[in-house]
């Protein structure tokens, strides 16, 4: 009887044993499962098309980075980056949704000199999980090079999905209107000017630091009511001298302008190319191809004036310091408007998807109006504002601001500092008026 009672005892024992040990390590491995878990309460999808670049292969980035995203990866050294900005450091798991159209690739995947390796072998779009990663606070990017292909491209890559606790705090990247995305914000300076004057020349000086000229960049100083006026960077082996003035018609087509709305040509300057543009409003358009060169200053002067018959006069100069000379760009008659100078400020713009991870600088250096009553004003005062790209948050990569008598401009290239939209700049003044002998310069005439 003692016998079968310690026996039953043993029993019990041994399944309250078996019971705590089974209870026991299922809660471990439970805890250990949710200690090493992604947080997918919230899940961040970042489209390839608007944030990616082959950052060292420029000329592939209109064939590899379409609308639909990667596509078209054929080069093993190709390598593609993809930026994204986050307002706290933490832990981010990667996926990829990509899909290979033939054969098998392996795809090194690189965040913060960490680097992991996935393979993909599917034809259809499957999300692919990378892996965790640390990241800080600011811009960071995702690096994708080919590692290995059996087929003819590497892969096609539509989205980079995140997970985790990052995902919980604010991210910025490019979720819609791809094209302006990927050329980055464009900044301006608007200049305060005296009141109850009438401004005849308006003068301004750009010196773009080496380095900081970079291919896309348009680096505008005399911008005004009716147009703008300023230096490109448009090529490897090409750089020009703009100068633009819009038509009072609205459209987007200069052939649709009607005669009596169309900029009058009234005169150029050597070797200056002159036509009408569109896409941006339409109106009349001068260039000059010219190699400015980076680390120099170049002088900026434009003239406005009112005829007697509703029209107005603009006419643009260029002071080249390489023979410092003023040269006459060409001179524009627009109908339908009776004012003098109006509205003065300057812009930073990149005109190039492919150069919109490149950042690009510019200083402004000396501002003066001319007023009819023959007296020069310095305009030391300026409001920093920038395009719809960066006010509805796609591009945070643009800051402006002064140091000691220079406005300066920055954008692109995401770097982290911002600066608020509406800041108000004061520069130190110069106090030396523009020496400027009007009468010796060139008089627009149509040369036959």
């Amino acid at each position: 009887m003692i016998l079968k009672k310690i026996k039953n005892i043993s029993i019990i024992a041994c399944c309250l044993a078996l019971v705590f040990c089974f209870t026991g390590c299922r809660s471990n491995n439970k805890s250990e499962t949710a200690q090493n878990a992604i947080d997918s309460t919230t899940q961040v999808i970042i489209p390839t098309a608007g944030n990616s670049w082959a950052v060292n292969q420029l000329s592939e980035n209109k064939s590899v980075i379409g609308k639909e995203g990667i596509h078209n990866w054929i080069n093993l050294n190709t390598i593609i980056h993809t930026y994204f900005k986050t307002t706290t450091p933490g832990k981010v798991n990667i996926s990829l949704e990509a899909k290979t159209n033939d054969g098998s690739s392996e795809i090194k995947v690189t965040v913060g000199g960490i680097s992991k390796t996935i393979k993909t072998d599917n034809n259809t779009y499957t999300t692919i999980q990378v892996g965790d990663f640390n990241i800080s606070k600011g811009y960071n990017r995702i690096e994708l090079q080919g590692v290995t292909k059996t087929g003819t491209t590497i892969a096609d890559i539509k989205n980079i999905v995140l997970n985790g606790e990052i995902t919980k705090s604010k991210l910025y990247f490019v979720n819609e209107d791809f094209y302006f995305g990927r050329r980055g914000p464009s900044v301006h300076l608007s200049y305060k000017t005296p009141e109850n004057k009438d401004v005849l020349w308006y003068y301004n000086e750009i010196n773009v630091p080496e380095g900081e000229d970079v291919l896309g960049s348009y680096y505008m100083a005399n911008g005004f009511k009716d147009g703008y006026f300023g230096i490109q960077v448009n090529s490897e082996t090409e750089r020009r001298i703009l100068f633009s003035v819009w038509s009072p018609y609205n459209t987007q087509n200069p052939k649709d302008i009607p005669d009596e709305y169309k900029i009058k040509l009234l005169g150029k300057g050597e070797g200056v190319t002159t036509g009408e543009f569109g896409n941006e409003g339409s109106g009349g358009q001068s260039y000059k191809v010219y190699n400015w060169k980076a680390g120099l200053t170049y002088k900026f002067l434009l003239k406005g004036v009112p005829t007697n018959n509703d029209e107005t006069d603009y006419t643009a100069y260029f002071f080249t310091p390489e023979d410092n000379e003023w040269h006459l760009i060409a001179s524009f008659r627009r109908p339908k408007t009776s004012r003098y100078l109006q509205n003065f400020y300057s812009f930073l713009e990149n005109f190039r998807t492919d150069t919109g991870y490149i950042s690009r600088k510019a200083n402004y250096l000396n501002q003066w109006v001319h007023t009819t009553d023959g007296l020069w004003t310095e305009l030391t005062e300026a409001k920093f504002t920038a395009d719809a790209t960066a006010r509805k948050e796609s591009r945070m990569d643009y800051a402006g601001g002064v140091t000691g008598n220079t406005f300066y401009m920055k954008n692109c290239g995401f770097f982290n500092e911002t600066t608020e939209i509406n800041s108000m700049f004061t520069r130190e003044a110069n106090g030396i008026a523009p020496n400027i002998d009007f009468t010796k310069l060139e008089v627009p005439s149509i040369k036959k």
